[in-house]
């Protein structure tokens, strides 16, 4: 599912979190000695393997409920088992919505039927293979059958709205036409109905993800003229998994919500259209010419619409019935540590074929299965037990995963240690992103494995394209991220916002998450959710002989080794403090700034600026005045966050010397720090959604996949709710002082043993 459009982006942006940094080549504490063992499970990994698996597993359409998802699942469980691991699947009922009749058509100016199913393109086998396929959709969209005039609203976001409003542009009672970006794909159909809108209509315009940015498809990767990208539309910000069983797990015999009783259903029809269709739609507008950054790459004036000028037909229809869903769970247990669990995980499910995503990172897990199960018989044992999952139903909305996490969440947050996530890595440059005190763990395990086009490190490569970027596009890379790169630390953690499946393992019951991959030469944009995420395409643009896929294989296989062999889970405890640090001093700096802004807002408004600057033939009024940002009172979270710098600081000063510690203490101490990022759980969770209890990290309300850090008090910020602000400031101290508070005892049992 996870896919911005900006891979490069993944390891030069603000996206990334800071944190220590530390030289490559410091070993983490208590690392065991796993060489011998990497370097044989290394020699394991074969990209002819993952050729073929990817060849079969995304030769017919794929998506839940179709034969070829369930053969995809009986084929891995098959093959766990071949390789000695200990497999079965679990199956949900999940409410899967699939589509009886989708219709869009122009009516005025003229009739123009649009939409329907991609064609085949030459050479790409599987195109044409689509008789199993559904059409093009949006899943969890609301049914309906309406006709009236077509808004364009940009990416149709929140400032696309009030864009609109400064012209007098009213979107209720009529279709929007949204290009992709900008935000999630959820948003746009949600924004709208919220503003009246009475459907929704999404397009992927070439400025985002088709010729501007390479050749088209077939001759290159980028996003054919009649490409068009599905997805989910259900409000995952506000609980992801099946709509109807928020919080337990979506058995057979469990309790659900009726559809209109669920909050993350939409009640607009909305479907993804091509910019080939979008293109004749655009044409016909009327009203002001939309310019500047609010345009898209079509070769036409875009105009605002709203007039009679252009009405479009939009109807959908769909079976709204329950549908299996097929986790594949393989275990190899644990010879010391049985009951502490490291687990892995990749979703198996795409919209049509799914060969990029999600296949590339399912056959790269695979692979790490073989390789493991093979050292297994030879007769190596982990000390902690693996878990290995192949999760269903993600590209709907994280529904396998959340549901098996929801229906075994007691026994994991008593038995989960470590969660590894990928899910469509492609060619590029290395990434991670996750828990902070993992960071140097995660530069570690990638450190010694061979970028496959350039030969140096893959941590290296990455360190290169950071300092580049400084250097060729100054201001593009944030002091923090500069700072690292060019000291030869560690690679900052990227905060993880939601996407994939780590979502309920990290954000719903606080367990350290990894997520990780290869991204930045890739052409996957271009084939995103399409009938052209092809094998052909992957092999073409994507990463030619898996090369690395393979890659990944290593990254994470030396991940899960050393975390399922070391003595303790290796952590440093200032990354993650430091990089707290930083968030809180961007909620002053973020009250702050948008203080000033209201400020300014009211001065100019009161001169008559935008009176003076308003154009001719594009009017505008002033921005709406919202009022002065207050101050608020975040001493709770600085004193916070002081505190986890020093409890921080001594924990690690005290696992430096971890191994000399008596056997039955160190036991004590593993015990306090091994479920540590549950100490960041709010029962309560964040205002209006519940669901996500994670107080340092969650996906933004109005970003989707994108995080917020600190988010119960940088959301209220920026949303104006302050008293939320307020009270979460509290709230959020008091996480940030429990997780310290584990810290402290963790050196007090160090000290007691060494007579302290």
């Amino acid at each position: 599912m996870k896919r911005t459009g900006l891979w490069a982006a993944v390891v030069a942006s603000t996206a990334l979190a800071a944190g220590t940094a530390l030289p490559l080549n410091a070993a983490p504490h208590g690392a065991s000695d796993n060489a011998s063992t990497e370097a044989r499970f290394d020699a394991m990994i074969d990209p002819a393997d993952q050729v073929a698996w990817l060849r079969e597993m995304s030769s017919a359409p794929n998506q839940v409920g179709s034969p070829h998802d369930k053969a995809n699942a009986e084929m891995q469980l098959a093959l766990f088992k071949k390789w000695g691991w200990n497999a079965h699947i679990e199956t949900f009922q999940a409410l899967y919505p699939t589509p009886i009749s989708t219709k869009v058509e122009m009516v005025t100016p003229e009739r123009v039927t649009l939409g329907g199913q991609e064609p085949s393109v030459a050479g790409d086998d599987t195109s044409g293979n689509t008789a199993a396929a559904l059409p093009p959709y949006l899943i969890y969209q609301g049914d309906g059958d309406v006709t009236a005039p077509v808004v364009y609203v940009n990416y149709g976001m929140p400032e696309d709205y009030e864009a609109l409003a400064r012209r007098g542009i009213d979107v209720k009672g009529k279709i929007v036409l949204a290009r992709y970006g900008g935000g999630w794909r959820g948003l746009k159909p949600k924004l709208a109905q919220e503003h009246g809108a009475v459907g929704c209509l999404i397009y992927s315009d070439p400025a985002n993800d088709g010729y501007a940015t390479g050749d088209s498809y077939p001759r290159g990767g980028a996003r054919p003229e009649h490409g068009v990208q599905r997805g989910s539309v259900e409000d995952m910000t506000t609980y992801p998994g099946d709509p109807l069983t928020p919080g337990v797990g979506a058995t057979a015999d469990a309790k659900r919500l009726t559809r209109a009783e669920s909050k993350v259903i939409l009640k607009i029809p909305a479907l993804p259209i091509s910019y080939a269709d979008a293109a004749k739609i655009l044409a016909k507008m009327e009203g002001p010419v939309v310019t500047g950054k609010d345009r898209g790459g079509l070769g036409m004036a875009y105009h605002w619409g709203g007039t009679d000028a252009v009405k479009v037909h939009l109807a959908v229809k769909s079976d709204w019935s329950l549908k299996p869903v097929y986790d594949v769970i393989a275990k190899l247990p644990g010879s010391v540590w049985p009951d502490q669990w490291i687990i892995r995980g990749n979703h198996h499910d795409g919209w049509v074929f799914g060969a990029a995503d999600p296949l590339a990172g399912q056959v790269a897990l695979m692979s790490e299965a073989k390789a493991l199960g093979a050292l297994y018989k030879s007769g190596w044992r982990p000390k902690r037990t693996i878990v290995y999952a192949s999760w269903d139903a993600e590209e709907p909305g994280l529904i396998g995963s959340t549901e098996w996490v929801e229906e075994h969440a007691a026994e994991l947050k008593d038995k989960a240690i470590l969660y590894i996530n990928t899910d469509n890595p492609g060619r590029g440059f290395w990434y991670a992103g996750g828990s902070h005190e993992l960071q140097h763990f995660a530069n570690a395990a990638a450190r010694d494995v061979t970028d496959p086009q350039t030969g140096v490190s893959v941590v290296e490569r990455s360190r290169a394209r950071i300092l580049a970027d400084h250097y060729e596009t100054p201001g593009s890379v944030e002091p923090w991220l500069y700072s690292a790169a060019k000291s030869d630390g560690d690679l900052p953690l990227y905060a993880l916002g939601s996407g994939s499946d780590y979502s309920a393992f990290f954000q719903h019951l606080g367990i350290a998450t990894i997520d990780t991959g290869f991204g930045g030469e890739d052409m996957q944009g271009g084939s995103y959710h399409s009938v052209y995420d092809s094998f052909h395409h992957v092999m073409e643009f994507d990463d030619p002989g898996m090369q690395y896929g393979a890659a990944v294989s290593k990254v994470v296989g030396h991940m899960v080794l050393a975390a399922a062999d070391a003595e303790r889970v290796p952590a440093i405890y200032s990354s993650f403090a430091r990089t707290v640090e930083r968030y809180v001093g961007e909620l002053g700096d973020l009250a702050a700034d948008q203080r000033k802004r209201d400020r300014e807002l009211k001065e100019l408004t009161g001169e008559g600026v935008f009176k003076l600057a308003s154009l001719h033939d594009d009017p505008t009024t002033a921005p709406p005045d919202k009022g002065i940002t207050p101050l608020i009172d975040l001493l709770p979270l600085q004193d916070a966050a002081d505190r986890l710098e020093r409890s921080a600081g001594a924990a690690d000063a005290m696992l430096g010397s971890y191994d000399s510690l008596p056997a039955a203490v160190r036991a004590k101490v593993d015990a306090q720090l091994r479920s540590i990022d549950q100490s960041l759980i709010d029962p309560d969770g964040l205002p209006g959604r519940p669901w996500f209890k994670n107080l340092v990290y969650a996906p933004g309300t109005l970003t989707g996949y994108g995080a917020k850090t600190l988010p119960g008090v940088r959301e209220a910020i920026e949303q104006r709710r302050w008293n939320d602000a307020r009270t979460y400031v509290a709230k959020t101290a008091a996480v940030l002082n429990d997780y310290a508070d584990r810290l402290d005892k963790a050196v007090a049992i160090a000290k007691t043993a060494q007579g302290g």
